[in-house]
């Protein structure tokens, strides 16, 4: 008998070579290497409030590093940076690297409560926050005991200090810290998508390999290219759309502070038209089901990158179909950085996450970490230069993810026959139905297939036998009315696409999903609304 082929992702592809600079600071690297290039005149950054061009970038990056230590900031403590996306983020971000301080990015949608939490995981010695975010961080500062400053971007306060002035009266000149590779760089929080944030520390090196493995290796960015992405700097997906790739290359960046619609995103494709695109699934799905979206005459794109959860295939299909470019589809991780596993240009199989990204190394494994034959599910794991050096202060769950050299990534996946990765979902959010795994991610692209379905979310509920059953959550698309004749279709829609055991016998239609603010489903939480929904009907039948 033939012995099973093995998941073992003998797929490595030689890494083009990287210069890790030594001593290696990555905000001078990234800085200097645009102004010995010539570039000091041409424009890094376009907001709501101007262009900025790589000169007047470095000068303020330089400012900021020195107002820090003018502030009694010292190399290795924490800034957290509660920024939207304008200039002032870069600037603070390369600023406080330079200095050898840490910054620590959060997301922007958080509450006070959740800031607290972070200032004080953190010991955050001062935190730059966005003037309309500051009510919220104030409140959350007055439990942090080891906060020192606040400062306000875009505005003023009396009881915080203004970046624009402390930028004015900062000194330029600032000798650059000269750190390691592999020393502490700045921390990005987990989105929290199954639970409390966790501080990832990452290290100066990993900043430049990302740049060089998938912003330049897989996609190309060159100096010409204009970079918008609708993913946030917070997000380790928009840091390096919006601030390592383009830095690294040379190109122009787009910045929009408020939230990315269909319509303020549109108006910036042809307002902007920038080269390159980075969005998530659910973003690519609005935009196709909104009349804002220009016609492919008006754009310029030559790419589009989607990550954050899988990219279903009828979205990417239609947005060929609609736009003439290619959606390409990669997964990465905060632990990681950035993608790891991706599709390429003129290689794009739409219902795949592609190949590993040259530079990593992925295994497919089972609950005992043994490789798991290809077409089966298991997790995978990744190897790569721009691993995390762990979660700050959490020894017992950085063992756990962290594995030698090793990262648990807690994605289900199979190796298909072409040997490319398919998606099954989180591990925790895998479903055993009739004694057979179902993917909750098969199920929601078979249900955005439908055209009356935007946005999908599958989890598991038992039924009256307490067998689990797949339950779905469908967002039409505004031109369908929810009615149980449209979720007897979409069943049989579903049936008709898969296996017809893997069919949803529950179809509840929602307004929204909830979502991390990195567009990620919470799927624990429709699993809370479902466990709730059982608990009231229990008592009401008792």
């Amino acid at each position: 008998m033939a012995m099973p082929r093995l998941a073992t992702a003998n797929h490595a592809v030689s890494p083009p070579r990287i210069r890790i600079p030594r001593p290696c600071n990555a905000a001078f690297d990234l800085l200097e290497r645009n102004l010995r290039a010539g570039r000091a005149e041409k424009v890094a950054y376009i907001d709501g409030n101007g262009r900025w061009t790589f000169a007047e970038l470095a000068e303020r990056a330089d400012r900021c590093a020195a107002a820090l230590l003018e502030l009694g900031i010292t190399p290795g403590e924490r800034v957290l940076l509660c920024l939207h996306d304008t200039i002032d983020f870069p600037v603070a971000f390369l600023g406080a690297i330079r200095a050898g301080i840490v910054p620590v990015a959060v997301n922007t949608l958080l509450t006070a409560g959740d800031y607290a939490y972070l200032l004080r995981d953190s010991s955050a010695a001062a935190m730059m926050v966005s003037a309309p975010l500051l009510p919220a961080m104030k409140e959350a500062g007055a439990n942090a005991p080891a906060l020192r400053h606040v400062i306000v971007s875009g505005g003023t306060d009396p009881g915080a200090l203004a970046l624009d002035a402390l930028l004015a009266d900062a000194t330029p000149g600032t000798e650059p810290a000269a750190c390691a590779p592999g020393d502490p760089c700045f921390w990005l929080y987990s989105s929290g998508s199954t639970g409390a944030p966790k501080g990832t520390v990452h290290r100066h090196a990993s900043l430049i390999c990302t740049a060089e493995l998938f912003g330049r290796g897989v996609l190309g960015i060159r100096e010409d290219d204009v970079l918008y992405s609708a993913a946030k700097l917070f997000f380790a997906y928009g840091l390096g759309n919006s601030l390592t790739f383009p830095l690294a290359a040379g190109a122009t960046t787009v910045l929009m502070a408020q939230r990315p619609t269909p319509e303020s995103v549109s108006e910036i494709l042809v307002r902007h038209r920038p080269t390159v695109f980075f969005a998530v699934p659910t973003l690519y799905a609005s935009l196709l089901s909104s009349p804002a979206l220009p016609p492919a005459g008006d754009l310029r794109l030559r790419a589009c990158v989607s990550a954050g959860e899988a990219l279903p295939r009828d979205v990417g299909e239609r947005w060929k179909r609609r736009t003439g470019v290619d959606i390409i589809d990669g997964i990465g991780s905060t632990e990681m950085l950035h993608i790891f596993l991706s599709n390429r240009p003129g290689d794009v199989h739409y219902g795949t996450c592609g190949l590993p990204v040259p530079g990593y190394r992925l295994r497919i494994v089972d609950e005992a970490g043994r490789a798991v034959p290809a077409g089966e599910i298991g997790e995978l794991l990744v190897q790569g230069p721009s691993a995390a050096a762990g979660y700050w202060n959490q020894p017992e769950k950085t063992a756990k993810t962290f594995q030698g050299r090793w990262v648990r990534t807690g994605d289900r996946f199979s190796v298909n026959a072409d040997g490319r990765y398919v998606h099954a979902g989180r591990a925790d959010d895998m479903l055993k139905v009739s004694g057979i795994w179902v993917s909750p991610v098969e199920v929601e692209s078979a249900l955005v297939s439908h055209p009356a379905v935007l946005e999908a979310a599958v989890i598991g509920r038992e039924d009256g036998d307490g067998l689990v059953k797949p339950m779905a959550f469908v967002v039409t698309d505004g031109g369908h009315d929810p009615s149980p004749a449209l979720a007897a279709e979409l069943k049989e829609h579903v049936k008709n696409a898969l296996a017809p055991w893997k069919y949803p016998r529950w179809i509840e239609f929602v307004d929204e999903l909830p979502k991390t603010a990195t567009g990620k489903i919470q799927r624990f939480r429709l699993r809370e609304r479902v466990r709730d929904l059982q608990v009231a009907n229990d008592a009401a039948g008792a």
